[in-house]
C-alpha cells in the first residue's frame, strides 16, 4: 500500500498537466456555481407570473449546478488521462 501511494505522489508531483487539470476543475466548478447564484438571484417575474419566480429560479439553478458538475467531471477525466500518460513516461510501463 505504501509503495502505491508513493508512486501516485511521485507521478502527481512530476505531472504539471494533472495538477493543472485538477486545479482548473475545482476553479471552474466553483466559478460556475457562483456565477449561477449571482445570475439566478436577479431573476424576478412581475404581475401574474410572480408566483412562478421560485420555480424558475430553482430550474435555472439546477442547470447551472449540472453544468458545474459536468465541468468538474470533464477536468477529472482529463487529469486521469494525463496521469496515466505521465505514469508511463516516468516509470516506463
Amino acid at each position: 500500500m505504501n509503495n502505491w501511494l508513493t508512486e501516485v505522489w511521485i507521478v502527481f508531483c512530476l505531472s504539471t498537466k494533472t495538477q493543472l487539470a485538477l486545479a482548473l476543475g475545482v476553479a471552474f466548478f466553483l466559478g460556475i456555481l457562483l456565477m449561477g447564484e449571482m445570475l439566478v438571484g436577479g431573476v424576478e417575474l412581475h404581475g401574474h407570473l410572480k408566483p412562478l419566480t421560485d420555480v424558475v429560479r430553482a430550474s435555472l439553478a439546477h442547470r447551472y449546478e449540472s453544468a458545474a458538475w459536468m465541468a468538474l467531471g470533464s477536468f477529472l477525466l482529463l487529469a486521469i488521462k494525463s496521469y496515466r500518460k505521465d505514469r508511463r513516461r516516468v516509470f516506463g510501463y
